[in-house]
C-alpha cells in the first residue's frame, strides 16, 4: 500500500496550495475585508451620519442666506433620499473592505515572501494593519483631515486629489523606510529599534506638512468639524483594526490546519 505523505495533493488540502500560497491569502483577505468594511460602515452610519446630517443642514442654510443676499432663489432636489444614501454608505464600506482585504493580502505576501507565510500570522497581521492605518489613514488625515459633505470648491477637486495621493505616497514611503530601518537594527536592543521607528514616523509626519495646505476654506462650526473629523478617523481605525484581527484569526486557523495536515501525513 502506498504511503500518504503530507505532500500528497489528493489527501492533504494544504499541499494542493503549497505551490500557490497567494491564493489562500487572497481568499483570507476577502473573508476578512468584508466584515471589516461592514463594521466600519455600521460605525459610520450610527455615529458619523448624524453629524453629516447636521453639516448638510448647515450647508443648506448657508446657500439660503446667499440666495437671500443676491435675490436669486435656487432649488436643489436630492437624487437619493437620506435612507438610500445610508444604505449606500454601508454597501460602499463593504466593497471598500473587500478591496482593502485583497490589497492587504498582497502586501502581506510581498512583505513575508522570504519565509513561511503561515509563521506568526497573528503578530504579522496586526503589525501590517497598524502600519497600514498609520501610512494610509492617520498621517495623511493629520495633514488633510476629512471635511463634511458640501465643503470645498468644485474647481479644486483635482488639486485636492493630487495632494491626497501625494500624502498617501509619503505615508507609504515612510512606513517602508521604518521597516527597513527596523530590519537593519535587528541586532540592537528593542528600545533602540522602537525609538528609531518612532523617529521615522515623526519625520514622515513632518514631511507631510511640507505639502501645500487645503486650498478651500471650511465654513463649518468648529465643534461640528472637530467631531466629524475625529469620527472619520475613528471609522478608519475600526476598518484597519477589524481587518487585522480577522486576517490574523484566519491565519491562525490556517496555520493550525497546515500543522494538523503535516502531522497526519507523518503519521501515515
Amino acid at each position: 500500500m502506498t504511503a500518504v505523505t503530507s505532500q500528497d495533493p489528493v489527501r492533504n488540502p494544504a499541499a494542493r496550495t503549497a505551490d500557490r500560497p497567494v491564493l489562500p491569502l487572497l481568499r483570507r483577505g476577502l473573508a476578512a475585508g468584508g466584515p471589516a468594511g461592514l463594521a466600519a460602515g455600521l460605525f459610520s452610519l450610527l455615529l458619523a451620519e448624524p453629524l453629516m446630517d447636521r453639516a448638510i443642514a448647515q450647508e443648506a442654510e448657508r446657500h439660503a442666506h446667499a440666495h437671500d443676499a443676491t435675490g436669486v432663489t435656487a432649488h436643489h432636489e436630492e437624487l437619493f433620499s437620506r435612507g438610500t444614501q445610508h444604505f449606500g454608505l454601508v454597501v460602499t464600506a463593504v466593497v471598500v473592505g473587500l478591496a482593502l482585504g485583497v490589497f492587504f493580502a498582497v502586501a502581506y505576501a510581498l512583505l513575508h515572501r522570504s519565509g513561511a507565510l503561515t509563521e506568526r500570522p497573528w503578530n504579522r497581521s496586526l503589525l501590517l494593519a497598524g502600519a497600514g492605518f498609520t501610512a494610509l489613514s492617520l498621517l495623511p488625515g493629520l495633514r488633510y483631515p476629512a471635511n463634511p459633505p458640501g465643503v470645498g470648491d468644485g474647481g479644486t477637486v483635482q488639486e485636492r486629489q493630487v495632494l491626497w495621493l501625494a500624502a498617501l505616497a509619503v505615508g507609504v514611503l515612510g512606513m517602508l523606510l521604518a521597516r527597513q530601518l527596523h530590519r537593519r537594527l535587528a541586532d540592537r536592543e528593542a528600545p533602540v529599534r522602537q525609538l528609531a521607528v518612532a523617529g521615522v514616523v515623526v519625520a514622515t509626519g513632518a514631511a507631510l506638512f511640507l505639502l501645500p495646505g487645503n486650498p478651500d476654506p471650511v465654513p463649518v462650526d468648529a465643534r461640528l468639524l472637530w467631531d466629524f473629523r475625529m469620527l472619520s478617523l475613528a471609522s478608519h481605525a475600526v476598518l484597519w483594526a477589524a481587518l487585522g484581527i480577522a486576517f490574523g484569526l484566519l491565519g491562525l486557523r490556517a496555520a493550525r490546519a497546515a500543522g494538523a495536515g503535516g502531522a497526519a501525513g507523518k503519521g501515515t
